[in-house]
């Protein structure tokens, strides 16, 4: 069996990057042979299964679908199966293709649809999905979207979840906890929301619920905001220190800023709640990292996020901060439901693997090239 892999996320550290480095370091585990295709103006990684293939043009958009629709499907011929790690599979496949689509976020939310040209781009990749031999996608919630809004028979649309990687685990040394704890000025207690800011994050739910919260319980608990704020406040960032104002809370809120992936293990295991009020998702990794730490989550009761938090941690409407505000005391105020909810969220955490999402991954190759 040979697999060529599209791999132009490939240096990406978070979403459709982060699964492919993912799922290539289980595939390579399973002993499956592929190739890596990136653009020749990416550096080399040193993998051997890396090739550089076809320069790219000046205008960076361009070069993107020339790669997608051009490069990499003649890259392909000769093997066995073509699979695309996210929504951008070729309109005219050279061989069997299994495309991920983790979620239809542009064909759902209006404020996400872009410009002309980003329009045109989706649309022509939801067409050519229809020609994929195979679609994975992350949650049945995201089945269902590419089912009704890409009318493609639900037999070709397969769930494969992710995963929280290995490294998130209740065990984080005590010398890492310190020193993240020490490198950020943290308290014994805090709340963390750690996640992107644009506008379907729902930040302004999370600060007015959290401003219920101070009303009840007053500055016991602050929130830590992490991850990199945007440069500047639009629409569709609204900046969250101006909600923390305007929720007037941002005297118990700390932004730390952009944290390194290494660090996000102690930081998820020393927070006292983790929160995650997103209006949609197709599937939500930050929440089952939490989990997979040991971190108490409350997170919403839409799209996927019920299926990845299960009974693992506490599903809030995402419209209700009063809900939130409830929530969040319910939790703080009693450590025996606080120490339950562990429990269970690690074992909800270990319901999820990568190398069950490689070895299920293999399993759909396997069924597509058969059909060739």
């Amino acid at each position: 069996m040979r697999v060529g892999i599209n791999g132009l996320f490939w240096e990406v550290q978070t979403g459709s990057g982060q699964y492919t480095r993912c799922l290539v370091r289980e595939l390579t585990a399973l002993k499956i042979e592929y190739t890596l295709f990136l653009p020749r103006h990416k550096p080399g990684t040193g993998d051997p299964h890396h090739r550089l293939i076809t320069p790219f043009s000046k205008n960076e958009n361009l070069a993107k679908v020339w790669f997608e629709q051009i490069s990499f499907p003649r890259a392909c011929r000769g093997m066995d199966v073509a699979h695309v790690p996210y929504f951008a599979p070729p309109l005219y496949p050279s061989i069997p293709t299994v495309v991920t689509i983790h979620d239809l976020i542009p064909l759902i939310l209006p404020t996400y649809k872009g410009s002309i040209l980003v329009r045109f781009y989706t649309g022509l990749v939801s067409i050519a999905a229809k020609r994929a031999q195979a679609i994975i996608t992350d949650s049945r919630s995201s089945k269902r979207d590419i089912i009704d809004l890409l009318k493609i028979p639900g037999e070709r649309v397969h769930v494969i979840p992710l995963a929280a990687d290995e490294r998130f685990k209740p065990g984080v040394g005590t010398a890492e906890l310190d020193q993240v704890r020490r490198k950020y000025s943290l308290p014994q207690e805090f709340i963390l929301y750690l996640g992107g800011f644009d506008q379907r994050k729902n930040m302004k739910t999370l600060f007015t619920g959290f401003r219920g919260l101070k009303k009840r319980l007053g500055d016991r608990c602050p929130l830590v905001i992490a991850g990199a704020l945007p440069s500047k406040d639009t629409a569709f960032f609204p900046h969250p220190r101006r909600l923390a104002e305007e929720a007037g809370v941002s005297d118990a809120v700390r932004f730390i800023g952009w944290i390194p992936e290494e660090e996000k293990p102690a930081l998820y295991r020393l927070a006292t709640l983790f929160l995650y009020p997103s209006l949609y998702e197709g599937f939500g990794l930050p929440p089952l990292e939490a989990m997979a730490s040991g971190t108490p989550v409350i997170a919403s009761n839409t799209s996927s996020l019920p299926e990845v938090v299960g009974q693992g941690g506490i599903l809030v409407d995402p419209q209700d901060p009063a809900a939130w505000a409830e929530a969040m005391v319910a939790l703080l105020t009693s450590p025996q439901r606080r120490e339950e909810l562990r429990a269970k969220a690690v074992e909800q955490a270990q319901k999820f693997g990568w190398r069950k999402t490689a070895r299920e991954t293999l399993e759909l190759y396997k069924q597509v090239a058969a059909k060739r």
